[in-house]
C-alpha cells in the first residue's frame, strides 16, 4: 500500500509539476469556519503554497477545525488579448495569453507581484498555553496593517502587474460571524496600465478582445483520498469523480444568481455497499470504518458583479460568458508559454468557448463521474469575462465570492452512522430530510447529501447580500485579546482580558472544550452574563471537571444579546473559535501537594463527609502568605469564597454553609500566593 502511494506521488510529480518557481510568497485567511492560502501571485496554483506533491489537495478547508477538509485541487487565472503587439519580442501575436496556474508560475516576467498584505480590524488575540504562544493564528492570521474602521475582519490586498500590460488589484474579504464565515468575497479591478516587466517598463496599447478567465479544480475533500485516510478510490481526491454544475448563464432563466458550484459524484471503483455519494467511512489501514461522511461539501463562486465594458460600470448578466468545463489534465493546463503563439491560440479559443449545451453535471448525469471523458483527472470549472477593448488607463471590475457548504461534521457523523447500521443489516426506519422515512439507508445518506445544494445556495444569497450592503452586516463582539490556560497540577485554570467588554450589545462569554486534539467535538463547559446560570461577567474559569491523563484543549468566544442578529432573531452573535482555539494540549494531576520552598501546606478532607448543610474545612501552613479557599460546583462555577485574605503559620478551620444548595458534587480549593496547592471533591446530600 504504501509503495503504491509512493508510485502514485512520483507519477505525479514527473508528469504534472513542471513550470513553477518556488519564491513566491503566501498567506492564509484562517479566522472562520472556511480556511484558504493565497499567492502574490494572483492565483493559487497546483501544489502551490509549499510546492509539496503532498499538498496537491491543499486549501480551502472546511470545515477547518478539523482534519482534512481541503477542497481545493488547482486553480487558474488567465489573460488573453488579440492583436496585441509584444515589445518584449518585438512581435504581434493574434492570440496573447499570459498565465498563473493552474500549474504554471513565472513570477520574474509574466506575473509579477507588486503588493501583498495583510489588513485587519483587529489583530488576532494572543493565546497561550502554560505561558507559551499556542494558536494556529500565529502562522496562519498575520496582520500587517491594522485599520479599525475595516468593516470586515479581514482583507487581503494584492496587486500584481502582468506582461500583457493589465495590471490586476486583488481585494479579498473574510468575515468571521457564523452566518458569514464560510465564504470569501474577490474584488478584482483589472486595469490596462501598460506596465509589462518587473523594472515597470509602460508600453502604451489599446488592447482588444480582453478575457479574464478563472479555473477551479474543486475536489471535496482530501480526507478520503491517499493525502488523507484513503478509502475511497486513489484518483477520486483530486477530483475524478467530482461533478460540476453552472446556473444562471440565461439570465432569463429565473435563477437567483450566476454560480457554479461542485460536489463529489458516483465513481466506477467504490468499494462499499451503495454508491459513494458523501463517500461513507468503509475503512482503511489507516482509520477504522464507522461510515461517517467525508465529503458531503458543496463548493463553488458565485458572480456579484461584472462590468458591461470599461466605459459602463453597470453589471452585466450576461457575464460570464464562457463557463466550459476543462479536463483537468487537459494539454492546456500545463506547459504554458506566453511565447508560443500555437499553445497561446489554442488557450483563447477555449477562453471564448461560451456555453456548452449541458453542463458537465448535466452530461455525466446519473452515472460514474470517472468514466466521463476518458481523463484520469476529472474535469475543472471554468468562466471567462469577456471580451471587452481596454484603452490605456481603462479598467474592468469584476466581483466573485467563492465559498463551501453542506452538512455539519456533527451531522455529517449522525448520518454516517446511520448508513453505516444500514450497510450492516439495519433495516431503519432513517428519518429523511422533509421528514419522510424511508428503509434504504443509500437513498437517507444521498437525500442529507444533496441538501448541500441548498446550503451553498444560501451562502451565495449572504455573500451576495453582504457586498451590497457595502459589508454593513451585524458583527459579534470581539474575542478577548488575550486568552490564558495553564495548568496548576490539579486543576486548569482560564483567565481572559475584558476588551470585548466595550462593545456594543455585549452580553458574555462562552468557553468550550475538547479532549485528545482540536480534531473533535467542542463542548460548552462554561458561560457567564446574559441568559447564562452564571449571570455576572466573569474573566476567570478554573476548570476542575477534567480528568487526569487526558489532554485537552480550549477556546474561548465573545457574543451578544442577540438584538442585531436579522438572520436568527434574539439568537447572540459570538466571535470565531478560530481566534483563541489553542493547538497546544494541556493536562491535570489530581491529588498531588505542590511543594512552596522551604515549607508544606496540607488541606484536609471536609467532614462529615458526605454532608448535609454545613462541613468543616481543615488546612495548615507552615508559612504566612495570602490565602485563598473556595468552593464550586460540578460545572467549575464559583459557589462561595470562605477565605480571602492574609494568613499566619498554623493550623486553620473554616465551616462551609450549603444552606439552599443542591445535592451533588463540589470542590473545595486551596490558593497560596496565588499558587494552587490542592483541591478536594466533597459530597453534598439534602
Amino acid at each position: 500500500m504504501k509503495l503504491k502511494k509512493l508510485l502514485i506521488l512520483f507519477i505525479i510529480l514527473f508528469v504534472g509539476f513542471s513550470g513553477f518557481a518556488v519564491g513566491d510568497e503566501t498567506k492564509w485567511i484562517g479566522i472562520g469556519m472556511l480556511h484558504n492560502w493565497y499567492s502574490n501571485a494572483g492565483c493559487e496554483q497546483e501544489v502551490g503554497r509549499r510546492h509539496l506533491i503532498a499538498d496537491q489537495q491543499d486549501g480551502l478547508r472546511w470545515p477547518a477545525q478539523f482534519e482534512y477538509q481541503d477542497c481545493q485541487a488547482a486553480k487558474g487565472l488567465w489573460i488573453g488579448a488579440t492583436n496585441y503587439y509584444d515589445p518584449i519580442v518585438d512581435k504581434t501575436f493574434d492570440y496573447k495569453v499570459v498565465h498563473v496556474g493552474p500549474r504554471h508560475l513565472d513570477e520574474e516576467s509574466e506575473t509579477m507581484p507588486v503588493e501583498f498584505k495583510m489588513i485587519g480590524r483587529f489583530n488576532h488575540p494572543l493565546v497561550l498555553v502554560d505561558g507559551i504562544p499556542a494558536s494556529n493564528t500565529i502562522y496562519m492570521d498575520i496582520i500587517d496593517e491594522i485599520d479599525e474602521t475595516l468593516k470586515p475582519d479581514r482583507l487581503l490586498y494584492n496587486v500584481v502587474n502582468t506582461s500583457i500590460g493589465i495590471t490586476m488589484t486583488r481585494k479579498i474579504y473574510a468575515v468571521s460571524s457564523q452566518y458569514h464565515d464560510n465564504y470569501f468575497i474577490y474584488d478584482y479591478v483589472f486595469k490596462n496600465t501598460g506596465i509589462i516587466d518587473i523594472e515597470g517598463t509602460v508600453q502604451e496599447q489599446t488592447l482588444e478582445g480582453v478575457i479574464f478567465f478563472f479555473q477551479y479544480r474543486y475536489a471535496p475533500c482530501r480526507e478520503t483520498g491517499p493525502y488523507g485516510y484513503y478509502w475511497t478510490p486513489q484518483n477520486a481526491c483530486w477530483g475524478i469523480n467530482t461533478m460540476n454544475e453552472v446556473i444562471g448563464e440565461d439570465p432569463n432563466a429565473g435563477y437567483p444568481f450566476r454560480a457554479l458550484f461542485s460536489w463529489k459524484g458516483k465513481h466506477s471503483k467504490w468499494g462499499g455497499p451503495g454508491d459513494c455519494i458523501g463517500e461513507p467511512n468503509i475503512g482503511s489501514p489507516d482509520i477504522t470504518a464507522d461510515g461517517h461522511l467525508g465529503a458531503p461539501q458543496y463548493v463553488g463562486v458565485v458572480t456579484i458583479h461584472a462590468d458591461k465594458s470599461a466605459s459602463d460600470e453597470l453589471d452585466d448578466p450576461y457575464q460570464p460568458s464562457t463557463t466550459w468545463y476543462i479536463d483537468s489534465d487537459a494539454p492546456i493546463t500545463h506547459g504554458n508559454d506566453q511565447f508560443n503563439a500555437e499553445k497561446m491560440a489554442v488557450e483563447y479559443e477555449f477562453m471564448a468557448s461560451g456555453h456548452p449545451e449541458l453542463s458537465h453535471a448535466e452530461a455525466v448525469d446519473d452515472g460514474n463521474a470517472d468514466e466521463f471523458g476518458g481523463t484520469s483527472g476529472g474535469y475543472s470549472q471554468t468562466q471567462g469575462f469577456g471580451p471587452c477593448t481596454l484603452t490605456h488607463g481603462d479598467s474592468i471590475h469584476i466581483v466573485l465570492a467563492e465559498g463551501i457548504a453542506g452538512l455539519s461534521r456533527k451531522k455529517s457523523y449522525e448520518i454516517g452512522a446511520q448508513w453505516w447500521d444500514w450497510a450492516n443489516g439495519g433495516a431503519g426506519p432513517y428519518v429523511l430530510p422533509d421528514g419522510s422515512t424511508t428503509s434504504n439507508g443509500n437513498e437517507f445518506k444521498n437525500a442529507w447529501v444533496f441538501t448541500g445544494r441548498d446550503s451553498i445556495f444560501e451562502t451565495f444569497e449572504r455573500a451576495v447580500g453582504n457586498y451590497e450592503s457595502n459589508f454593513d452586516i451585524p458583527e459579534p463582539p470581539p474575542p478577548p485579546d488575550l486568552f490564558s490556560v495553564d495548568s496548576r497540577g490539579d486543576s486548569i485554570i482560564l483567565t481572559w482580558s475584558d476588551n470585548a467588554e466595550l462593545s456594543p450589545n455585549f452580553a458574555g462569554y462562552k468557553i468550550y472544550r475538547a479532549s485528545y486534539d482540536t480534531d473533535s467535538i467542542f463542548e460548552l463547559v462554561f458561560a457567564c452574563g446574559e441568559g447564562t446560570e452564571h449571570t455576572e461577567i466573569a474573566n476567570e474559569f478554573i476548570d476542575i471537571t477534567a480528568t487526569p491523563g487526558f489532554d485537552y484543549y480550549y477556546y474561548i468566544t465573545s457574543f451578544d444579546d442577540g438584538s442585531t442578529n436579522d438572520i436568527e432573531p434574539g439568537v447572540p452573535l459570538e466571535s470565531s473559535k478560530f481566534y483563541t482555539m489553542t493547538n497546544e494540549p494541556v493536562s491535570i494531576e489530581v491529588g498531588i501537594t505542590h511543594e512552596i520552598p522551604s515549607m508544606t501546606i496540607n488541606l484536609g478532607q471536609n467532614y462529615p463527609n458526605p454532608f448535609n448543610s454545613r462541613t468543616t474545612i481543615e488546612f495548615t501552613l507552615q508559612k504566612k502568605g495570602f490565602v485563598e479557599l473556595k468552593i464550586y460546583d460540578v460545572a467549575g462555577r464559583e459557589v462561595t469564597t470562605l477565605v480571602k485574605e492574609p494568613m499566619v503559620e498554623g493550623s486553620h478551620r473554616v465551616t462551609f454553609n450549603a444552606c439552599g444548595l443542591t445535592s451533588g458534587v463540589y470542590y473545595c480549593r486551596l490558593v497560596f500566593e496565588r499558587e494552587v496547592v490542592i483541591m478536594k471533591k466533597m459530597l453534598l446530600v439534602n
